[in-house]
């Protein structure tokens, strides 16, 4: 498998989930600029849309959209128990938090704070709307170890993520403790030192 990502982007997620699954694939770096693959070639020949992440399988195929490749590399090793099964209402419910983050959080409210288009007092209006996002997980996860309760999942991993861009728009995190003490149990875990330090966002 080879995973299609620019580093410290959403792809970060899907990148720590293959490590922590312990599946052999290789990691491409992508140009966001020039869509230019660090092993020769455009990128949108892999995606045509040229975004990242894309995780080309062993036949040729490609799957894109970071939820989706997620939850196929958790489902292609259950031991590890990265996803609740199929079917399941603990299942439904991290698919809920994974359409929360990617949909309340990345998307409707980080993606628009990088856009340098976007007038400050439209981004003040993104602001307030994450502080609500935030102050949402933080209250859930006030008597919880992870999103889904005790257990570890990829859900976990998409919050760090998604929550390490608050640095890169000067959002202060420290109004919410509970995530911060989340995110310090998700950031030790060898799997995700591992998939920062490929894409050399540490030493």
């Amino acid at each position: 498998m080879k995973l299609y990502y620019l580093p410290g982007a959403s792809s970060l997620f899907p990148h720590i989930v293959l490590v922590e699954s312990g599946l052999f694939f290789d990691a491409v770096k992508v140009d966001e600029r020039t869509k230019a693959m660090d092993d020769g070639g455009d990128y949108r020949a892999v995606n045509p849309l040229g975004y990242v992440p894309a995780l080309q399988l062993d036949d040729g195929s490609v799957l894109t959209e970071t939820v989706s490749i997620a939850q196929y590399v958790a489902d292609r090793v259950p031991a590890k128990k990265l996803a609740p099964p199929n079917g399941t209402l603990a299942r439904a419910k991290l698919q809920s938090w994974l359409n929360f983050i990617s949909s309340e959080m990345q998307l409707g409210c980080f993606c628009p704070l990088f856009d340098r288009e976007i007038p400050l007092a439209v981004k003040a209006i993104f602001r307030r709307r994450l502080d609500s996002r935030l102050a949402h997980v933080e209250q859930h996860l006030v008597q919880k170890a992870y999103l889904l309760g005790d257990d570890f999942s990829i859900a976990d991993v998409y919050l760090f993520v998604v929550s390490n861009w608050a640095r890169s728009v000067e959002l202060d995190l420290s109004p919410y403790p509970s995530i911060l003490a989340l995110r310090k149990r998700v950031g030790i875990r060898p799997a995700t030192q591992e998939a920062m330090r490929r894409e050399n966002l540490i030493s």
